[in-house]
């Protein structure tokens, strides 16, 4: 355990985190990058959630949804953990001992395994449903519980910037 501190010791104490943390303009505008990419991945992945639920762009074909909005979801998704990890950085031993930052990363997780089990379990037969405007209920479920909790995701995000004790 020790090592995985002197891990997170080494990257908080570089010059790169010193910049990010010491510089006025620096950590608002990582964190502006980092808002602007969440925001990008969470509308994107909701477009797909409500064409799940049933709720929009029914008269498209789930595939045609997904294949429309997945490459923006994941490049968005590539630069707020970039951003992220910058962020992490500059008060990485802060940001673990926060309740709401551990909690953002294990949503995360959930909402990844969420989306891993819905293509392999209800996405299976994806050729056969895609095009119903009412999907079946394991896909109706996935796309629920993915808002739930990509909502739980920025909620958490959010409380990070009133919960964190830096000097």
């Amino acid at each position: 355990m020790q090592q995985f501190w002197d891990f997170i010791a080494y990257f908080e104490n570089s010059a790169l985190a010193d910049n990010i943390r010491e510089n006025d303009l620096l950590f608002p505008l990582i964190e502006s990058v980092h808002v602007v990419a969440i925001c990008l991945v969470i509308g994107s992945i909701l477009v797909v959630d409500l064409r799940l639920l049933g709720l929009a762009s029914i008269n498209r074909s789930v595939s045609r949804v997904t294949s429309g909005v997945l490459p923006l979801t994941w490049s968005a998704f590539a630069v707020a953990v970039a951003s992220g990890t910058l962020l992490f950085m500059s008060n990485a031993t802060k940001y673990l001992a926060n309740g709401y930052f551990v909690a953002k990363l294990v949503l995360i997780c959930a909402a990844g395994l969420n989306m891993v089990l819905f293509h392999a379990i209800s996405a299976r037969d994806l050729p056969r449903w895609e095009n119903e405007a009412t999907l079946p209920i394991p896909a109706r479920l996935a796309g629920g519980l993915s808002i739930l909790l990509w909502v739980a995701v920025v909620t958490c995000g959010r409380w990070i910037g009133f919960t964190m004790e830096v000097q």
